[in-house]
């Protein structure tokens, strides 16, 4: 949920107002910018430097912190020479080094952004006054503010982000223009909450989702985005590809539920269609052939959707959801009894038509028998009901009371 820029309007309390060089081990540090780092030695005494005369301008008592994930250009030296606390992150990856230099973070409210010096360090308040004014998470949008000339490509700018953050959106219901803006803000409370865990650059979405997850106040505020210096650390396709599997991965319903239905409706109604025999659409004539792939359409359907519910059931048991309308309504009226009588009466279906087809082949005398398409349909019914009362076992085990999470049982 994107709320007003109404946040935005609203000044900074005088009584938050305290200058730098006031700051002592008594006073609480009130804001951190944390700033990841990976050999940006052209850039990253500029940003430290924009960091710090901007919380002397707006008189907060403030701090610097840059997490140095293995540079060997001599990085940490220049962030430590112009006044940064520098915290050293072996562990390779975009999301590691954000997680060690937020955990060692002192500040109330938490600014991010990278030390290439694309965003604009000399810019905070934009990203520090809705978190004092009740806002939880603070994003920056580069496509709503100014692009300047060759701050990014055309692949970036037109296809990668744009189309990755539609995605998002369409997964999660963002409503964000910018998913992987690199700079954002957010208050202590808010991180604790999201309890963030990826490494690499999906770190960026995770981010997100889990805001969104967690019901935080999100806003996004227009920024401009700068060329940079040096090397670029992204890896176009790698790093694309990080931040769609992660999004997949923590959306059951578009990766399981909604392909499985429809692979397992499509499956089954063409299967009922040929049936009775061919069916000739225009100049062709779709047979047996068909109705064998259309049979095999509606087991991998069914099988995905059983994924896809399991994949649901164990998110909101492990905490990674804390509320999911169809697992909890599917567990009001599920359990085993229930689970294996529907998976008996599917076998049983099919059973019955498979030896009817028996009854009619031994009462022809064991001779010719067309009745290929009735037994493709009970072979389709007899896998329906093991697979239903396999999975009603398995299902049961997830439901099953635990100790952990009470008030996230679900009734076995």
């Amino acid at each position: 949920m994107v709320h007003s820029e109404d946040l935005m309007r609203q000044p900074l309390h005088d009584g938050d107002q305290e200058t730098d060089h006031e700051t002592s081990e008594e006073n609480e540090i009130e804001v951190s910018v944390v700033i990841p780092c990976l050999n940006e030695a052209q850039t990253v005494g500029v940003c430290v430097k924009k960091a710090k005369r901007a919380l002397k301008q707006l008189g907060i008592s403030g701090e610097v912190v840059v997490a140095d994930n293995g540079s060997t250009d001599g990085s940490s030296s220049i962030a430590e020479s112009e006044g940064a606390r520098v915290i050293h992150q072996p562990v390779r990856g975009y999301g590691s080094a954000y997680l060690a230099g937020i955990a060692a973070a002192r500040g109330k409210y938490l600014i991010l952004g990278d030390a290439d010096d694309t965003y604009d360090f000399s810019n905070l308040e934009p990203f520090l006054t809705p978190l004092k004014n009740g806002c939880d998470f603070v994003i920056g949008s580069r496509f709503k503010g100014e692009i300047q000339p060759g701050a990014m490509s055309w692949s970036h700018r037109y296809l990668g982000n744009p189309v990755l953050s539609g995605i998002l959106n369409l997964f999660f219901r963002a409503g964000i223009s910018d998913a992987h803006c690199g700079m954002r803000s957010f208050t202590r409370e808010a991180f604790e909450q999201m309890k963030l865990q990826t490494i690499g650059m999906e770190f960026a979405s995770e981010m997100v989702i889990r805001a969104i997850k967690e019901d935080l106040k999100i806003l996004e505020v227009p920024i401009d985005y700068y060329p940079r210096e040096g090397e670029s650390k992204l890896n176009s396709l790698r790093d694309a590809w990080r931040h769609l599997r992660f999004m997949l991965l923590y959306s059951p319903t578009y990766l399981f539920l909604i392909p499985g239905t429809l692979l397992f409706l499509l499956g089954l109604l063409s299967t009922f269609l040929l049936l009775p025999g061919p069916v000739k659409i225009g100049s062709h004539a779709y047979d047996i052939h068909v109705m064998t792939v259309t049979s095999l359409l509606t087991l991998l359907g069914y099988q995905i959707i059983h994924i896809g519910i399991y994949a649901k059931t164990y998110a909101l048991r492990s905490g990674f959801e804390s509320e999911d309308g169809l697992i909890e309504g599917l567990y009001q009226i599920f359990n085993l009894e229930k689970g294996l009588v529907v998976g008996l009466i599917l076998f049983l279906f099919g059973f019955v038509m498979d030896a009817r087809i028996a009854y009619l082949w031994i009462r022809s005398g064991f001779g010719p028998l067309d009745q290929i398409r009735p037994a493709i349909l009970a072979s389709i019914f007899m896998v329906l009901g093991v697979q239903t009362i396999f999975s009603a076992f398995f299902l049961s085990m997830l439901g099953i009371q635990t100790r952990k999470n009470p008030h996230r049982e679900l009734n076995s």
